[in-house]
């Protein structure tokens, strides 16, 4: 009697969040404001990638902007570019992959500007080789760059948020922290990791009722940023797939994050892609990804699957 219960409540519960889900989706939630918020964003140095234009859309709405970076020059000229778009702008220059370094350089933001309420940990590296062509210290270092990381500046801002019940906590996951593909091992493993860690930390607050600090994971497809250049997996996903401009692949994402949107899938077809991959039979995915034109999402996984069928 006690398992007919449970599933009654279950089955109650997943049909409200699809009605849920419907409403956002028909109509539209208003987009909060983060005018005069403190926003940082790790990995805000380079030229072509997300946390640069994270930046600049975050200084158009008015918030005040706190810039990590290994890169110091670059993370100056993300500055100056904040700064042109009249925002305040505070640049630091961090290892996030050095947990000593992220709590002292917190400690310094606390100090100079004041209490974070939106950390975008967006920082990221890959190296782009295969597991056992690539070093120790290579592997490490994106464990501790891509996951590691999140780790040292959720612990360093989030007890202030939760005392606050106010803020915001958005992960810069990934394509590869959903679907596993070759040749990339060590940057897959780092994003599997921290959205499972971003999962984790979700349902926490959710549990604490602490429902005034939101998260977002955001899961981009391939983007153009230059991070996965000469890779042999680029080359072949290119050949399906054209890669997300950074431009749009940010402003839709801004759009989620300011609609306080817990997962966003950059395109949206992911979203059938993450769901039919644990519900549906391996054939019957293939099928329906085929027929809904949407296939080029799995080819990671269609490409492994009938290499193993083929030697079998």
């Amino acid at each position: 009697m006690g398992v007919l219960v449970d599933f009654v409540l279950l089955t109650a519960k997943v049909v409200g969040c699809i009605i849920q889900a419907l409403v956002r989706w028909i109509k539209k939630p208003p987009e909060k404001t983060v005018t005069n918020e403190i926003c940082l964003i790790t990995g805000a140095a380079s030229a072509k990638g997300l946390g640069r234009l994270f930046a600049l859309e975050f200084a158009q709405r008015g918030a005040t902007l706190v810039l990590w970076d290994i890169d110091a020059d670059g993370n100056e000229k993300t500055a100056v570019q904040v700064m042109e778009r009249g925002a305040k702008v505070y640049a630091y220059t961090c290892d996030v992959s050095q947990r000593q370094d992220v709590y002292k350089t917190a400690e310094r933001v606390r100090q100079e500007v004041g209490d974070v309420t939106v950390l975008v940990n967006n920082a990221g590296v890959v190296a782009g080789k295969p597991i056992l062509q690539c070093s120790d210290e290579l592997l490490e270092r994106t464990m501790k760059t891509n996951c590691h990381a999140h780790f040292w500046t959720v612990k360093a801002f989030l007890p202030k948020m939760m005392e606050m019940n106010h803020g915001h906590i958005v992960t810069i996951a990934g394509y590869f922290g959903l679907f596993a593909t070759a040749c990339v091992e060590d940057y897959c493993a780092s994003k599997f990791a921290v959205v499972g860690f971003h999962e984790a930390l979700s349902h926490q607050l959710r549990a604490k009722q602490i429902n005034g600090v939101k998260t977002t994971l955001v899961c981009p497809c391939l983007v153009k940023t230059g991070m996965f250049t000469g890779c042999r997996v680029r080359r072949e996903l290119d050949a399906l797939l054209s890669p997300l401009k950074p431009e749009d692949c940010v402003k839709t994402a801004m759009k989620g994050i300011l609609s306080n949107q817990a997962i966003i899938c950059i395109p949206r077809v992911m979203y059938f892609a993450v769901v039919s991959k644990h519900l549906f039979p391996w054939d019957v995915q293939v099928l329906a990804h085929k027929f809904l034109g949407i296939d080029k999402c799995m080819y990671p996984f269609i490409r492994q699957r009938e290499s193993k069928n083929a030697t079998t």
